[in-house]
């Protein structure tokens, strides 16, 4: 995906999420901030990158719930397998900071798409910003742009 679509308008669909093209080894495809995170545990992110990464996941962190600490069980692989968020197309502010994290994996030429969805799988989570689900099958989800 280009940098800077995450900021375009999003109308398609009322669910959208940025992910890895590539199954993990686990069989599902990872997210943008779980990629970013990946490349920070790793050691190669630049000092410039991790105060980005640091910075903008404070921000995060401050501006939706997790819904982890909300439900502790939303991500167990036995109980939710391949669960994963997706943001609500309304949750403007939350998706345009999306680019930054963009250009860190473009930087280290790791390809992430934008995925839209009207039903990217069974809800098990949900608030105003986001929802967390269980994908109905282990194909993509929905159209990559």
């Amino acid at each position: 995906m280009k940098i800077g679509e995450a900021g375009e308008p999003i109308t398609e669909a009322p669910y959208v999420r940025f992910q890895s093209p590539i199954r993990n080894e686990r069989g599902y495809f990872s997210g943008v901030f779980g990629l970013v995170n990946g490349l920070a545990r790793s050691g190669k992110l630049s000092a410039e990158q991790e105060r980005f990464r640091r910075a903008n996941n404070d921000w995060y962190d401050a501006a939706y719930p997790d819904p982890s600490t909300v439900d502790p069980t939303v991500y167990d692989h036995a109980i939710h397998p391949g669960a994963a968020a997706w943001f609500k197309s309304t949750s403007r502010d939350l998706i345009t900071r999306v680019d930054g994290y963009l250009e860190i994996l473009a930087a280290h030429g790791i390809e992430c798409r934008m995925i839209r969805s009207p039903d990217p799988g069974r809800i098990v989570y949900e608030d105003e910003y986001q929802i967390v689900v269980v994908p109905h099958d282990q194909a993509p989800y929905g159209r990559s742009r």
